[in-house]
């Protein structure tokens, strides 16, 4: 996920790359990291600018995989950081991320939420994000003793979706401290792409199926990259 003007969804293909582990393992392998932040709304374009330029610094760390910042379709002050690390020594010696987070604090109207994950189901994606491209970050929450229902349910649907008209990847990360917790980090050419995808068969039965399991709300948020 080394970016010039394809800084729209690298992320993925490098996650794409990366051998999938169990979150069990997640020690001496590649460790993703999803960070969701909200700022105040006239703070928007500041905040972004701010990410990017420690995207930017990021991305020359010695370690870095992968660096994305995103912002939600329609909110543009809500944003989300995509990572990927070589493995958990790259990541938690990166030192830019504390001047990030006092840098980015006073312009924040809640606090700034990461998930460390590891990947659980990844494929080699089948394209390159373009300007209209639509990156899905889902959270989706179970309880422990429906943990590996999910986890067919998860498997079944990913292995779908990247058959379908116009989706570029469609991964599956596994969080490391709550392995019942994951998140579905999405590709799409367009907005007209990501709607029918979500009216695809396989995509009701897996939504039917999941809701008497999940623990939580089914959170899905639309993004387009920051460039």
């Amino acid at each position: 996920m080394r970016l010039s003007h394809l800084i729209a969804g690298v992320a993925a293909l490098l996650l794409a790359t990366m051998q999938p582990i169990n979150a069990e393992d997640a020690v001496n392998t590649s460790v993703y990291v999803v960070t969701y932040f909200e700022v105040a709304p006239p703070a928007a374009a500041q905040s972004a600018t701010l990410a990017q330029y420690y995207a930017d610094v990021s991305r020359k760390e010695a370690g870095s995989a992968a660096y994305e910042v995103l912002a939600e379709i329609g909110r543009r002050n809500r944003l989300a950081i995509v990572e990927a690390w070589r493995d958990k020594h790259a990541y938690e010696t990166y030192d830019a991320a504390a001047s990030f987070r006092e840098k980015l604090q006073q312009l924040l109207i809640s606090g700034a939420g990461a998930r460390v994950l590891s990947g659980f189901s990844v494929a080699a994606p089948t394209g390159r994000p373009g300007r209209q491209a639509v990156y899905v970050l889902t959270h989706v929450d179970v309880p422990p003793p429906q943990k590996d229902q999910a986890i067919e349910l998860l498997k079944a649907l990913s292995a779908a979706a990247r058959k379908d008209n116009g989706n570029l990847w469609f991964d599956v990360l596994q969080q490391n401290d709550r392995p019942n917790h994951f998140t579905l980090f999405e590709g799409w050419h367009n907005r007209r792409t990501f709607d029918a995808s979500i009216m695809a068969a396989h995509t009701k039965e897996f939504r039917q199926k999941l809701n008497p399991l999940e623990g939580a709300l089914y959170d899905e948020r639309l993004y387009q990259a920051v460039r």
